[in-house]
């Protein structure tokens, strides 16, 4: 019988590698696969079980989503079950970045993909963000800080890598819920323009701004990177969690586009998610599936070799680069656990499968940035002014000014 062959092979798991998790079959038989379990699987069809014996991380994911299994327990050890399990029935296979990625990242292909993502409701993320709304890698200082803390010291790091200054127009790339145009405005004189794809991001955000009494100092765009006036001509732009959308592909072009909008002798800054594989590969141990079908749809990762290589084509001179990967696993650590005390008020908000989808993506985003699977770089580039004495940056020769 299949639930013979199912039974042996998890017991023959357990003397192998003993996990703290117990599996129960559809037919209610338990199989332990080690001392005190901490977390149980249910696999509530037969199906299920074929998922678990040719496990990855995306069919293990794809199959609690889709409500053939149930799991219990802290998300934690969920993921870091879910990982032995996969790693246990690996086998070799095709990279994870998609063919079909090849051929997207058109302005409406972004749209479309920016709205599946962002427009769940603002409401959706205001459940496990902090109260700002900062949908990014915060930044620790010591380690011991509240998430709202460090979420406001991240925006400082920004502002003081870019030495923005009073007047200085600043354009803000994927602005979000417009906490750093507020915060660029507030605290440090800027006229800023924040764009986004989001209909949910350009609403509030505008709200925000307005609220905060800044109307004249920041505006907020429904707008394409692509489509913002060359002419405007901008002192500082930051890209904060925006170029994982842009597709390797049209890495060139996205720079080369920053550069046509950064006057000469302005600073830019680029925050984003880096694959941790110097080919550029997707994630593998299906993560890279699981998050391309059910969370970022076109989401391409380029290692940061590739995002210097092509900035520095664009004709824009990298001056520092700062691995904040430490960071974000601490960052998706307060997301995932914000998430787990709200999870029946979240289930209730969005139902079980949009929940099951998050949940699994904010615990096994953390459990990937903590084991290095991927990371995160600031880029801080200038473009160059230059004149009959040399090469010019605005910026001083040391990094001082930023710790200041």
């Amino acid at each position: 019988m299949f639930e013979t062959h199912i039974t042996r092979y998890l017991e023959r798991l357990g003397n192998r590698r003993p996990l703290p998790v117990e599996v129960a079959l559809w037919n209610g038989e338990r199989v332990a696969l080690g001392h005190e379990p901490v977390v149980s699987i249910a696999l509530r069809e037969p199906a299920a079980a074929r998922d678990l014996l040719r496990a990855t991380m995306a069919s293990l994911a794809e199959a609690y989503i889709e409500g053939r299994l149930d799991v219990r327990g802290p998300i934690g050890e969920i993921v870091r079950i879910a990982e032995a399990l996969a790693s246990d029935s690996a086998r070799p296979g095709r990279s994870a970045r998609l063919s079909s990625w090849l051929a997207r990242h058109t302005r409406a292909s972004d749209r479309q993909a920016i709205t599946y993502h962002y427009d769940a409701s603002n409401e959706f993320y205001a459940m496990w963000l902090d109260p700002a709304m900062v949908y990014s890698c915060a930044y620790f200082r010591t380690g011991d800080e509240d998430l709202a803390t460090a979420q406001t010291q991240k925006l400082d790091h920004i502002c003081r890598k870019l030495m923005l200054e009073p007047g200085h127009t600043l354009l803000d790339v994927g602005c979000g819920w417009g906490a750093l145009a507020i915060h660029a405005a507030r605290h440090f004189g800027a006229q800023v323009t924040g764009i986004t794809l989001s209909e949910n991001q350009y609403e509030l955000a505008s709200r925000r701004v307005a609220e905060a009494g800044l109307a004249d100092q920041v505006e907020i765009r429904l707008q394409d990177y692509r489509d913002v006036p060359r002419e405007a001509g901008f002192d500082r732009i930051a890209s904060v969690g925006m170029f994982e959308h842009v597709g390797l592909r049209k890495l060139g072009s996205y720079f080369a586009r920053l550069h046509e909008l950064l006057k000469p002798g302005g600073v830019v800054m680029n925050h984003g998610i880096t694959s941790c594989n110097p080919d550029s590969a997707g994630v593998g141990r299906g993560v890279g599936e699981f998050i391309d079908r059910y969370v970022f749809p076109d989401g391409e990762l380029p290692h940061v070799s590739l995002a210097v290589r092509e900035l520095s084509a664009a004709g824009l001179e990298l001056v520092d680069a700062e691995s904040l990967r430490r960071h974000y696993a601490k960052t998706l650590t307060f997301w995932s656990q914000a998430f787990e005390d709200r999870l029946d008020e979240i289930t209730d908000m969005v139902g079980q499968r949009r929940a099951r989808i998050w949940r699994i993506y904010l615990g096994g985003c953390a459990h990937a940035f903590a084991h290095s699977w991927i990371n995160i770089y600031q880029l801080l580039a200038i473009r160059p002014r230059t004149d009959a004495a040399g090469v010019h940056s605005p910026l001083p020769l040391s990094r001082d000014y930023i710790y200041r």
